[in-house]
């Protein structure tokens, strides 16, 4: 595998479209995540496996999407000590993504799961709190975290001028 110590999940490969957003984001803060499609209900074995193992390969953070019933986060949790953030996703078929939220967010008290908003927003800031998370051990990834933030404020304070004018 890959060393790297962020690792983003899928429940599926539909989960794509989305979660591009999280792997690009991360991409941009010089983290080439592992990625991977593991279901928690068709193989939760090998959920369980990669979740173990994950400290030992060099994997700090777990990111873990998943539409519909949404478990892919918790079972992850469960086998890990690592931190895991969820990102619920809006399946075809679900009532927005409500039911994923649900799912992801009501861990039991000893599993936590750090829940993100639906969809593309949780899924960008499901990468940048993997990596504030990071940033706690790494200064150079604290000091990208500061040009970020930097970069989001000057892009709302040149939109506020130009609407003045």
């Amino acid at each position: 595998m890959t060393q790297s110590p962020v690792a983003v999940l899928m429940g599926s490969d539909s989960d794509m479209g989305i979660m591009e957003s999280c792997i690009e984001q991360l991409k941009e803060f010089g983290i080439n995540p592992v990625v991977r499609i593991l279901s928690a209900h068709r193989v939760p074995d090998l959920v369980a496996q990669f979740a173990a193992g994950a400290g030992a390969n060099g994997i700090k953070v777990i990111i873990a999407a998943a539409g519909m019933a949404a478990h892919l986060a918790g079972v992850v949790a469960a086998h890990s000590t690592l931190p895991v953030i969820g990102v619920p996703l809006a399946a075809k078929d679900s009532p927005n993504g409500m039911d994923a939220l649900l799912s992801t967010v009501q861990m039991p008290a000893g599993i936590p799961v750090a829940t993100m908003a639906i969809g593309k927003a949780g899924a960008k800031n499901a990468a940048v709190l993997a990596v504030q998370i990071l940033a706690l051990g790494d200064s150079s990834l604290a000091k990208k975290l500061i040009d970020f933030k930097t970069v989001q404020r000057n892009k709302v304070i040149e939109k506020d001028k130009a609407v003045q004018e």
